[in-house]
């Protein structure tokens, strides 16, 4: 299927690895050109590079920390009119809720929401004027199934995703879209920070983690990043105009609801 984005530019947050990777390696694929953003050059450079000879598009890249306004000013003049915009950031880390300080809160909101926030609402005034836009945000799965020892994420990502949701419906008569993607457990770096995490508290090794986490996956796999990238592709396509505000679950079943 042709996604009809071929020529489009866009910004792919956290893209030097894991899902971000993904997303940014699918739309390639589709001949869309790339501003790559992640906060270590030494990752981001060659995974840009790999993606500009792989699909011969436009790639250029941002080190920088989206939680602080200088890294967010660095890519919106990198790239200050994108196309599409992938909203992604790494999760805060895995803390007893107990020991919780004040920093820790502010230091997740600036990276998970409002840093994410800040980058919508300064991208969004172009595509209404292109008539033009997708946005996605990757979130997670504990959205919908808060995840214990996940605290800080649990609410900084439902936080993102009742923001998108909000303004949906006021982008949508420009044919911009906003959607939210929440993906369970797939094989990425910080998916072995969890297994490493909950080791020690279930008095079991790592290995041992992974293996019971992924027997309690009615697919019986973690997903991976490319189909991850694939599924976002999709929502930044023309075929997707109809669908906004969406938080879309990505978890081999996992989740037990229908809503």
């Amino acid at each position: 299927m042709d996604l009809g984005i071929a020529g489009k530019a866009a910004i792919v947050c956290g893209a030097s690895k894991g899902l971000g990777f993904g997303c940014a390696e699918a739309l390639a694929a589709e001949g869309v050109h790339l501003t790559m953003v992640a906060r270590g050059e030494e990752a981001l450079a060659p995974a840009a590079a790999d993606l500009r000879k792989r699909y011969g598009v436009e790639v250029t890249y941002v080190a920088a920390d989206l939680a602080a306004q200088s890294g967010r000013d660095a890519v919106l003049a990198a790239m200050p009119e994108p196309d599409i915009l992938i909203v992604n950031a790494g999760g805060p880390p895995v803390k007893d809720y107990k020991t919780l300080s004040r920093e820790d809160w502010i230091h997740a909101l600036d990276a998970n929401l409002y840093g994410m926030t800040d980058l919508i609402n300064r991208v969004v005034g172009s595509m209404e004027a292109k008539q033009f836009g997708r946005i996605v945000t990757i979130t997670s799965g504990s959205v919908k199934s808060p995840m214990v020892g996940l605290d800080l994420s649990n609410a900084m990502r439902s936080g993102l995703v009742a923001y998108s949701k909000g303004i949906a419906a006021v982008l949508a008569p420009h044919n911009v879209t906003i959607n939210s993607l929440l993906p369970g457990l797939h094989a990425t770096e910080r998916l072995d920070a969890i297994f490493s995490a909950r080791a020690g508290a279930m008095n079991l090794t790592a290995e041992q983690v992974a293996e019971f986490m992924q027997q309690s996956i009615p697919a019986k796999r973690f997903g991976t990043a490319e189909e991850f990238g694939q599924c976002c592709a999709f929502l930044c396509s023309v075929h997707a105009s109809y669908m906004t505000g969406q938080a879309l679950l990505l978890d081999g079943g996992v989740y037990p609801g229908v809503a």
